[in-house]
C-alpha cells in the first residue's frame, strides 16, 4: 500500500474452540489482519499469499464470520432502534415457523442475544437508539449482533474497550463459553489483563510482523522478544497521583445534578461534586454508569438535566450553544474516539490551530505556531501533525485531541476514556502527558473519565458511579486502597482477578 507493507509474512493457525489473540502497539497491524481472515483489506492493498478455512473452505465464502470492531458506533445505524438492528438478523432464522409464531421467536432470540452478551434490562435496552447507549453498550449489542449471526468465526477487535472490570470479567467469561461451544475466537486487544485471562495462543505484532508467538503462560513467564518484554512491563507502570489539592473555591462544581434521556429515563443522580485548581479527578465506574453522561453535562453536551454546574461560582448554561466563547474555552472535552472527533479531509494541524483562532481570536499564523509547538511538545512532530487524520495511528491522534483542546488554554480539561483502545506503551505516554499538564499548569484542571482502576491512580480524588448514582468519593489511595461501598470493593477485587490471569 503505497510501497509500505502494512502486514508482513503473518502466518497464523486459528482452531475451533480456541481463543487466538494478536497484541501489540496501535498500527501493528492487528486489525488488518483481523480483517484478512473477514476477506477484506484496505482500499489500494496488494495482497500475496491465502486466508483458507480447514472445513469450509475459504474464509468468507460460506458460512458466517462475526466481526466486532473496536468502534461499534461506526457499525450501528444511528436512526434505527436496537430492536430494529437485531429484529433485522432474527427474523431470517425464524421463517420455517408459522406466520403467527414468528415475531414472538424473533423476540426470544434477540433477547437470548442480548442476555449472552452480557447485557441486562433488555427490554428497555430495545427501544433505545445506538447514540442513547455507553461505548460499552454498543460493543455488547454488536456482540449480540454476532451471536445471533451463529458466527462459527468470531474477530473481536478491542471488545473490552472502554469498559470496567466488572463487565471485562463478564465479556471474559462470555467469549469463554463462546469458544466453548466449539468457535473459534481471534482476539484483537491491547489489553494484557484480558489476553492472558482468555487466550489460548498469543502472536505479538509490531510493524506489521509476528516479532513472537506461544502459548499466553509463556509469554508471560519468559518473553523472549524485547518488545514482547516492553508491553509486559509498561502494563502496570502507571504515574501516581498525589495528595488531595483541596481549595475553598472549587473551578468546576455540581450540585445536584440529575440527567435523564428522552425526557423521562433517569440516568444520573449527582448530590454534589467539587473540582479545585490544579486537580486531577478521576469518574470511574461500569459501562453504563452515567460516567459520559456526567462529562458531556459539564461540556454542555447533554442538556436534558436539573441541577447546577457552576464556573469559578457562576452556573454554566446547560447548552453548549448558549456559552460564551470564554465558557467554551474554559471547559474542553477531549472525546474517547478521538478518530471520529477529527474532519477526516483536512491536515490534523490545521484543526488544532483553529481551536486558537476561533476560541480565543488568535492570528492564523500564531495559532499555527502554537499549534506545532504544543504538538511537538506532546510527542507528536511536524510531518505528522501536517498529515490527515487517517494517516494517524490512534494514540497520534489522542495526542492531537489533547493538543487541540489545549490550545483553548482551558480551566477544566475532560478526558473520557482517552487511554481506551490504546497499548501499554501508548497508553503509559498519553498519562505520562496527563499528569504533566496538571503539574505544570496550576490553573489546569483534569476530569478523567475512566473505566480503568489503573489510570484513576493517576487522579488526586476518586467518585465512583453505579447505576447513574455517585456512590463514593475521596482521596484516591484512599478509595483504592480501603474501598467503602460495595460495588468499589466488588470493583477492586475483578480487577485483582483479572491481573492474575484468572476468569472467576
Amino acid at each position: 500500500m503505497d510501497g509500505r507493507a502494512i502486514v508482513d509474512g503473518v502466518r497464523l493457525r486459528v482452531l475451533p474452540g480456541q481463543v487466538t489473540a494478536l497484541v501489540g502497539a496501535s498500527g501493528s497491524g492487528k486489525t488488518t489482519t483481523g480483517l484478512a481472515l473477514l476477506g477484506e483489506y484496505p482500499p489500494g492493498a496488494r495482497v500475496t499469499g491465502e486466508v483458507r478455512r480447514t472445513v469450509d473452505g475459504p474464509v468468507g465464502s460460506d458460512g458466517p464470520v462475526g466481526y466486532i470492531p473496536q468502534h461499534p458506533a461506526a457499525v450501528l445505524n444511528p436512526a434505527r432502534r436496537v430492536s430494529a438492528l437485531l429484529d433485522d438478523i432474527a427474523r431470517p432464522q425464524v421463517r420455517h415457523l408459522p406466520r403467527a409464531q414468528r415475531r414472538t421467536a424473533a423476540r426470544a432470540l434477540v433477547l437470548r442475544a442480548l442476555s449472552d452478551a452480557q447485557l441486562p434490562d433488555a427490554e428497555a435496552l430495545l427501544c433505545r437508539y445506538p447514540h442513547q447507549l455507553s461505548g460499552g453498550q454498543q460493543q455488547r449489542v454488536v456482540l449480540a449482533q454476532a451471536l445471533l449471526l451463529g458466527a462459527r468465526v468470531i474477530v473481536a477487535d478491542e471488545p473490552t474497550t472502554g469498559q470496567d472490570a466488572l463487565t471485562k470479567s463478564r465479556v471474559v467469561e462470555q467469549l469463554a463459553a463462546v469458544a466453548a461451544r466449539g468457535i473459534a475466537i481471534v482476539l484483537l486487544s491491547h489489553d494484557l489483563d484480558v489476553v492472558r485471562a482468555l487466550a489460548d495462543e498469543v502472536l505479538v505484532m509490531r510493524a506489521g510482523r509476528v516479532v513472537e508467538s506461544g502459548p499466553v503462560e509463556r509469554l508471560w513467564t519468559a518473553p523472549r522478544h524485547d518488545w514482547t518484554r516492553r508491553l509486559l512491563d509498561e502494563q502496570r507502570a502507571v504515574p501516581q497521583g498525589g495528595a488531595d489539592v483541596g481549595s475553598a473555591q472549587p473551578v468546576l462544581e455540581v450540585r445536584d445534578l440529575t440527567a435523564v434521556h428522552d425526557r423521562r429515563t433517569t440516568v444520573l443522580h449527582a448530590p454534589r461534586l467539587a473540582l479545585h485548581p490544579g486537580e486531577c479527578l478521576a469518574v470511574v465506574g461500569r459501562s453504563g454508569s452515567g460516567k459520559t453522561t456526567l462529562a458531556r453535562c459539564l461540556a454542555g453536551l447533554h442538556r436534558d438535566h436539573d441541577g447546577e454546574i457552576l464556573l469559578d461560582g457562576a452556573p454554566l448554561p446547560r447548552s453548549l450553544r448558549r456559552r460564551s466563547r470564554a465558557q467554551l474555552a474554559a471547559v474542553q472535552y477531549v472525546f474517547q474516539d478521538a478518530r471520529a472527533a477529527f474532519d477526516e479531509h483536512r491536515p490534523v494541524l490545521h484543526q488544532v490551530a483553529r481551536t486558537a483562532v476561533r476560541l480565543r481570536g488568535a492570528e492564523e499564523r500564531a495559532a499555527t505556531d502554537e499549534a506545532l509547538a504544543t504538538l511537538n511538545r506532546l510527542g507528536l512532530p511536524e510531518g505528522l501533525a501536517r498529515r490527515r487524520p487517517g494517516e494517524l495511528s490512534g494514540g497520534e491522534l489522542q495526542r492531537a485531541a489533547l493538543a487541540r483542546a489545549l490550545l483553548a488554554r482551558p480551566r477544566v480539561l475532560i478526558c473520557d476514556e482517552v487511554t481506551s483502545g490504546l497499548d501499554t506503551v501508548t497508553r503509559r505516554g498519553i498519562l505520562d502527558v496527563l499528569a504533566g499538564l496538571v503539574g505544570e499548569a496550576e490553573e489546569l484542571s483534569l476530569v478523567l473519565i475512566t473505566h480503568d482502576l489503573d489510570t484513576a491512580r493517576l487522579a488526586h480524588r476518586i467518585a465512583v458511579l453505579d447505576a447513574g448514582e455517585l456512590v463514593e468519593q475521596g482521596p484516591a489511595r484512599q478509595v483504592l486502597t480501603e474501598p467503602r461501598h460495595p460495588f468499589t470493593v466488588s470493583l477492586m477485587e475483578t480487577t485483582e482477578r483479572l491481573e492474575a490471569g484468572t476468569r472467576a
